[in-house]
């Protein structure tokens, strides 16, 4: 082993130097799915990584080994609060710790530039400011437990169509002041011990080989950690002349041998290679994988209770957009109707690689009857909104081969059985793990169903290709479902499904006994997605409307949950309309007609068109708001906490409203002609009147601004501090958010109306005054244009409580 004499660098150089060829570039990708190569002669074990963001899943996606499902990024971004996303990227350390995962794929950062991106639950916002903070405080309280942070996807990774193939184009000066400004805080200030790079290319050149890895991430910013890439976003021997360090996954992929032979013929440099090696090494090392190194943290900070975390940071994350004084419910309520299929099948979290499976979900309905126990509550599903396959309960299912609830699964070789594990669920994922994949050529799940209700009953699978079900022995269901997307996102974490209707009679079991062939064509050989449950049946969609309405008149409080469901947020593809799914719309307002006190909360990721906003008492957005949502949801309702979130992304009217919304890419390209005016920016160019405004947000208590205090001038690369005081006004403990927009008049350049450059929540009981200091960097001043440019003169810096309710307004000088 190396001299403990020698510097890390020079201890680093001596093991790449032991190593052959062959073992540095086999070192370059992944062993398997998760994990990166071992070698012993070093005293380098494996790296594991794991899907984040919004929760850890570990090596294998398995409901035996659950996770905490975290609220998603949209509802970290609403809380406006860094200490709350420091907290956060700690919980996923402290999971990740649990799991053996030294390196976790998150957070994602790429922003809100259209409602319409796939993604967008997952990612924190539309502002580069607000993201880059909150960004940084994440990974700080990742890598503060000793485990990497992997900040993606880098860069310009806004939309999922064609996202393998697709270029954006887009400026420089959009890039540098949007795209990149996002990342920077990560690397800068958090030092970011990972970076992914994205799928597309960016002006032409995939982002796995694109000049941008090196500058400004390692040249300008300091970047000494490793770009991983997207799973399978190398694509050839090429990236390994950029500053691409590791493909994924492994065994297989374009580097391996083809890269060593590349080498040996000068094609790519072997101080290339030798460069991608020390970081591995260097990583490696932080995480305390490499022998003779001490890792970055010996003694992680202690953990807090993640459960409660959960509840705590979806509360924060809660955004009151309406109330007509309904809101906070005190006192006893005499009865109380729930309704909205997502009140009684909450979204916890989206769609694709953020899927975690958490050992419990609280749904709505579950925490309203828990925070009313006196009071009657009364159900009614209302509209249709899930889709696809539902898995068969865990009561109602019993494992033959050891009499436990759950199902056993066989993979089967020309009809012999090679491997057989005993599962708790009916919708089962193979993404790294044991099974024999790649050798198999059936899986076989067999399980013994009681129904609990008699008639007809829809049984189905959900996968692409061919699949067969038995009913006790009877051949019922032999189909083969086309893939219905090329996006092995959407194919594979949502994929499509099919079945057929048999009679059942309630506590008489039925055995089920489905085969699926294992394709041994697929972008992720060795991976390997199935389910089989029950298929929504022949609904009466009016009948359902006027059982809710029904159930609604004779309520003194209705709490409608609407949402989306899987098949509209997920990664994989984009989203074609803002409109909630299925009949919620006509719920919504057949149920406010009914009763006007209609509280609705909002269980979608994204944003998406409320026609009925005005006619109901109160409305909450509550995002995915992670596994302890109807507890979170039911702390608001009754006062028990503030909703403390303010808007991160502006929400329409109507789709036709939204100024930039693009994410079609057409002959090959998703062509960002907005250049910097995205999100509020571009909102505020075109002058139309949004339903909810950036940094917008209503709480329980009023507040007024007293005083803000504006140093005169400012000289680039200069701190601007401005003191800022508040007073709670009414008559609870509350939480306010001050925002700072800068504005330039008559500027010689294209600048927006006005940009954030700072913002700090406060909290006050009722009748408090606080004084806080918020930091605009002056560099928030410049532009880009081959390099920070500074325009001296006046700027205008606006303070308040949202993007146009800025009531302080001062002059600052910047001199040259």
């Amino acid at each position: 082993m190396p001299s403990e004499h020698n510097t890390t660098a020079e201890r680093l150089d001596e093991l790449v130097a032991q190593l052959t060829l062959e073992e540095k570039v086999m070192l370059l990708t992944g062993r398997d799915f998760w994990t990166t190569w071992p070698i012993e002669k070093i005293g380098l074990r494996r790296l594991l990584m794991s899907d984040g963001p919004s929760g850890v899943r570990g090596e294998a996606w398995d409901e035996r080994d659950p996770s905490l499902n975290l609220p998603s990024a949209t509802a970290l971004a609403a809380s406006w609060d860094q200490d709350i996303a420091r907290r956060y990227g700690a919980a996923a350390a402290v999971e990740a710790r649990r799991k053996g995962v030294d390196v976790v794929l998150g957070p994602t950062i790429n922003l809100h530039r259209s409602p319409l991106g796939g993604r967008h639950f997952e990612a924190f916002s539309e502002d580069p400011v607000l993201t880059s903070n909150l960004a940084a405080a994440y990974v700080k309280g990742v890598q503060e437990h000793g485990i990497a942070a992997t900040p993606k996807h880098y860069i310009a990774n806004d939309y999922e169509t064609d996202r393998f193939t697709a270029s954006t184009e887009v400026s420089e000066r959009a890039l540098r002041e949007l795209y990149l400004l996002a990342f920077e805080k990560s690397v800068t200030d958090a030092h970011a011990w990972a970076i992914m790079s994205s799928y597309n290319s960016i002006n032409g050149v995939t982002a796995s080989e694109n000049p941008l890895l090196e500058t400004p991430l390692n040249s300008e910013w300091g970047f000494d950690g490793i770009v991983v890439s997207d799973w399978t976003g190398v694509r050839s021997i090429e990236s390994a002349r950029a500053s691409q360090d590791v493909a994924m996954p492994g065994p297989d992929g374009p580097w391996g041998d083809a890269l060593v032979s590349a080498v040996r013929h000068g094609v790519v440099p072997e101080d290339a290679i030798n460069r991608k090696v020390r970081r591995i090494l260097l990583l490696a090392a932080r995480v305390g994988a490499l022998e003779g190194f001490e890792p970055a943290v010996t003694t992680p900070p202690p953990g807090e209770d993640g459960i409660a975390f959960v509840r705590e940071a979806e509360v924060e994350g809660t955004v009151l957009v309406q109330n007509n004084g309904i809101l906070p419910i005190l006192g006893n309520v005499p009865r109380i109707a729930v309704i909205g299929h997502n009140a009684d099948q909450a979204r916890s979290q989206g769609g694709g690689s953020a899927t975690v499976l958490p050992e419990h979900v609280v749904t709505p309905l579950d925490g309203i009857r828990a925070a009313f126990p006196h009071a009657p509550v009364e159900y009614s599903m209302g509209a249709v909104v899930h889709e696809g396959i539902a898995e068969l309960p865990l009561g109602c299912i019993t494992n033959p081969d050891n009499g436990h609830p759950g199902v056993r699964a066989r993979f089967l070789q020309d009809g012999r059985e090679i491997f057989g594990e005993d599962r708790r669920t009916t919708t089962l994922v193979w993404f790294g793990g044991n099974a024999p994949i790649r050798d198999a050529d059936t899986l076989e799940i067999v399980t013994r169903y009681v129904p609990d209700t008699s008639g007809p009953l829809k049984l189905g699978v959900g996968a692409a290709g061919v699949s067969r079900m038995w009913i006790d022995d009877t051949l019922i269901l032999d189909v083969d479902v086309p893939v219905g997307s090329d996006d092995l996102g959407a194919a594979f974490l949502n994929p499509p499904s099919d079945g057929t209707a048999i009679e059942v009679v309630a506590g008489s079991p039925i055995m089920i006994r489905v085969q699926h062939d294992i394709p041994k064509e697929s972008a992720l050989a060795g991976a390997l997605s199935f389910g089989f449950g029950l298929l929504p049946g022949d609904i009466d969609a009016e009948q359902l409307i006027a059982d809710a309405v029904a159930t609604a008149s004779g309520a003194d409080i209705v709490i409608v949950v609407v949402g989306t469901n899987a098949k509209v947020e997920s990664e994989g593809y984009d989203r074609t309309s803002l409109s909630l799914p299925g009949r919620q719309d006509d719920l919504v307002a057949a149920v406010a007609a009914a009763n006007p006190n209609t509280i609705v909360a909002v269980n979608a990721g994204s944003p998406v068109e409320l026609p009925w906003r005005e006619d109901v008492a109160a409305v909450l957005l509550t995002w995915f708001g992670g596994q302890e949502y109807g507890h979170s949801l039911a702390d608001v309702l009754t006062g028990l906490r503030e909703p403390g979130g303010r808007m991160p992304t502006t929400w329409p009217i109507k789709q036709d409203d939204v100024p930039v919304i693009d994410v079609t890419p057409v002959e090959g390209k998703v062509h960002y002609d907005e250049g910097i005016h995205v999100g509020y920016r571009a909102w505020l160019k075109s002058g139309v009147k949004p339903a909810y405004e950036f940094g917008f947000g209503l709480g329980y208590t009023s507040w007024i601004l007293d005083f803000v205090e504006v140093p005169e001038t400012v000289v680039p690369d200069e701190i601007v501090s401005v003191a800022v005081t508040v007073t709670n006004t009414g008559t609870r403990a509350g939480k306010q958010v001050v925002q700072i927009y800068a504005e330039k008049p008559s500027s010689a350049v294209d600048r927006p109306v006005r940009w954030l450059v700072a913002a700090c929540p406060v909290r006050a009981e009722s009748g408090e005054t606080v004084s806080t200091v918020l930091n605009v960097p002056s560099r928030l001043l410049g532009y880009w244009d081959n390099g920070w440019m500074y325009e001296p003169g006046e700027y205008r810096l606006h303070t308040g409580f949202s993007v146009s309710d800025l009531p302080s307004t001062d002059t600052i000088v910047l001199k040259p």
